[in-house]
């Protein structure tokens, strides 16, 4: 059940970036993006698919973060070793005052030095391609 609601709160956090769709944009597309990938945010363009067990990509959902702070992913399209969206998921929650990570190193820093705890729930993994 705590796999669930983290899996259910990230999925909600996608949410609030949705904006309204161009008339030539599927309603699905998350426009403002979704997360940060190396400090540039990226977007998403298909709705995410529940593969519990099944990801191999690292996907940093930041809990509880300061405004205007997105979930993180590791890889990207054009990256070696990116495979299509397979996002292996880590929960991400604040030992100290947040402040805004925006890539992968960002958050294994603030977990090296004590900031934030790191735990990887593969119950909610998941299946979302992104694009740049």
């Amino acid at each position: 059940m705590k796999h669930l609601r983290s899996l259910i709160l990230a999925l909600a956090m996608l949410a609030t970036f949705v904006t309204p769709a161009l008339a030539d944009t599927p309603p699905f597309v998350f426009p403002s993006g979704c997360c940060y990938y190396n400090g540039t945010i990226v977007r998403t363009v298909v709705p995410p698919a529940a593969t519990p067990d099944g990801g191999r990509d690292n996907f940093y959902a930041v809990m509880g973060g300061v405004a205007g702070q997105k979930a993180i992913v590791a890889v990207a399209p054009g990256d070696k070793g990116y495979h299509g969206g397979d996002w292996a998921f880590y929960s991400v929650t604040w030992n100290v005052a947040p402040y805004l990570l925006t890539s992968e190193a960002a958050v294994l820093a603030a977990s090296a030095s004590g900031d934030v705890t790191m735990t990887r729930v593969p119950a909610n993994d998941f299946k979302c391609p992104i694009q740049p």
